[in-house]
C-alpha cells in the first residue's frame, strides 16, 4: 500500500542524495546565513544617532584629519619626591617633663658637674686676668710675685711663679704640693727654733737655739732655690737637667731631715732622742718634753711627705722618655748659652792671650 501513496508525477526519491534529512539541515542553514549577511545594516547598531545637521555658511563642514599612530618611546619614570617629615613639636605635657639625659643623673653628680663648671669658669677668669695683667705691662714683660711683699718695702720680689699658668695642668697638683712641702719645712725649722728657745731657758743649752737660728736662716730659702724651682723649672719647661739638679738636692734633704727627727744632741735640732732626753719626771721636765716629741713628729712627717714625692715625681719623670745623656745636652746647651758664662770665658780668654803676650816679649 506504500507504493499508492507515492507522487506518480513528482521527483523520484530513490536515487536523490538531496532526499538525505543531514543534507537538508545543511542546506538550511546556508541559506539562513546568506540571507543574514544580505540583511546586515552596520548602521543600525549605533545607539547614539544624531540628525544631519544642514551644512551652509553658518556651519560649514568640519573635516577630521586622519589619527596619527603613536611613536614608541622609552618608558620614563618619573622621580619620586619624599615629602619631608613634619617638624616634632612636644606636647605641653612633654614640655613639663625633664629630657630624658638629665633624668638619668642624681642630685650628687649633677651638683659634682655644678662645681666642676664653676672651677673652670673660674680658672677662665683668673688666666684672663692674668692675660690682661700681662698685655698693660711695659714690654709684656712678667713682673716677679715672689716672695710676695708690699710695694712699699725696700725689698721687691725676686721671682716670678704662678702655676696656674706655668704649670701644664696635669703637674700643677704636684707641683703645689711641692710648695706646700716646702712651707712645712719652714714651719717646722721655725718650730725647731722655739724648741731650742725652750731648752735654752730649762736647760740652758745654747747650742742647740744658735744652731736652731743657722738652720732656719739657711736651710729655708735655699731648699727653695735648690730643690723647689728647680722643680718648677722642670715642671714647666720639661727639662730633664733640672730633674737631675731636683733629685740630687731633694735626696739630700731628705736624708737631712731624717737626721733632723733622730735629734742627736747637740746637733740643734729637736729631734726624738734629744725629746726623750728632756723628760726628767718634773712638771717642765714632762710639758718640755712633749713639746720637743710633737716637733720630732713634725720632722718625722716631712720626712716621709720627702719619701712620697720624691718617688712619685721620679715616676713621672721615667714616664716623659728622660735620660742622663739628654740632661748632660741640655746643660751644655744653657751652660753655653749663658750670658754671664759667655763673658767670663771671653775675658778668661782674652787674660790668657794678654799673658801670653807678655811672656813672649820677655
Amino acid at each position: 500500500m506504500s507504493g499508492f501513496e507515492e507522487n506518480p508525477f513528482g521527483e523520484p526519491t530513490v536515487d536523490n542524495p538531496f532526499a538525505d534529512p543531514a543534507i537538508q539541515q545543511v542546506t538550511t542553514n546556508t541559506s539562513n546565513a546568506q540571507r543574514g549577511l544580505e540583511d546586515y545594516n552596520p548602521f543600525a547598531d549605533q545607539g547614539d544617532q544624531r540628525p544631519a545637521a544642514v551644512r551652509g555658511a553658518s556651519n560649514p563642514p568640519q573635516y577630521q584629519t586622519m589619527p596619527t599612530m603613536p611613536i614608541a618611546q622609552p618608558a620614563i619614570m618619573q622621580p619620586t619626591q619624599e615629602i619631608p617629615p613634619p617638624p616634632y613639636t612636644r606636647t605641653g605635657q612633654q614640655q613639663q617633663q625633664p629630657p630624658q639625659a638629665q633624668q638619668q643623673f642624681s642630685t650628687a653628680e649633677f651638683q659634682e658637674l655644678k662645681r666642676r663648671q664653676e672651677e673652670l669658669e673660674r680658672k677662665a677668669q683668673e688666666l684672663a686676668r692674668r692675660e690682661e695683667e700681662l698685655k698693660n705691662a711695659p714690654y709684656n714683660a712678667r713682673r716677679n710675685n715672689w716672695p710676695p711683699l708690699p710695694e712699699k718695702c725696700c725689698f721687691q720680689p725676686c721671682f716670678y711663679q704662678d702655676i696656674n699658668v706655668d704649670i701644664p695642668l696635669e703637674f700643677q697638683k704636684i707641683v703645689r704640693l711641692l710648695y706646700y712641702l716646702w712651707m712645712f719645712h719652714a714651719c717646722v725649722m721655725a718650730l725647731n727654733l722655739l724648741g731650742g728657745l725652750a731648752l735654752m731657758f730649762s736647760s740652758a743649752d745654747f747650742t742647740t737655739f744658735g744652731l736652731s737660728i743657722l738652720y732656719l736662716i739657711l736651710f729655708t730659702p735655699f731648699s727653695f732655690l735648690c730643690w723647689y724651682r728647680p722643680a718648677y723649672k722642670a715642671f714647666r719647661s720639661d727639662s730633664s737637667f733640672n730633674f737631675m739638679v731636683f733629685f740630687f738636692v731633694f735626696f739630700f734633704q731628705f736624708v737631712v731631715t731624717v737626721i733632723q727627727t733622730i735629734g742627736i744632741p747637740g746637733s740643734g735640732t729637736c729631734g726624738m732622742l734629744t725629746a726623750l732626753k728632756s723628760f726628767d719626771g718634773s712638771a717642765g721636765g714632762i710639758t718640755l718634753g712633749i713639746i720637743l716629741l710633737i716637733i720630732a713628729l713634725c720632722f718625722g712627717a716631712a720626712a716621709c711627705m720627702d719619701l712620697l714625692l720624691l718617688s712619685k715625681i721620679h715616676r713621672i719623670y721615667r714616664s716623659t722618655g728622660a735620660s742622663f745623656a739628654k740632661a748632660q745636652q741640655e746643660f751644655t746647651t744653657e751652660f753655653l748659652r749663658n750670658e754671664h758664662v759667655q763673658t767670663a770665658a771671653t775675658n778668661a780668654a782674652a787674660a790668657t792671650i794678654r799673658a801670653q803676650m807678655s811672656s813672649s816679649r820677655y
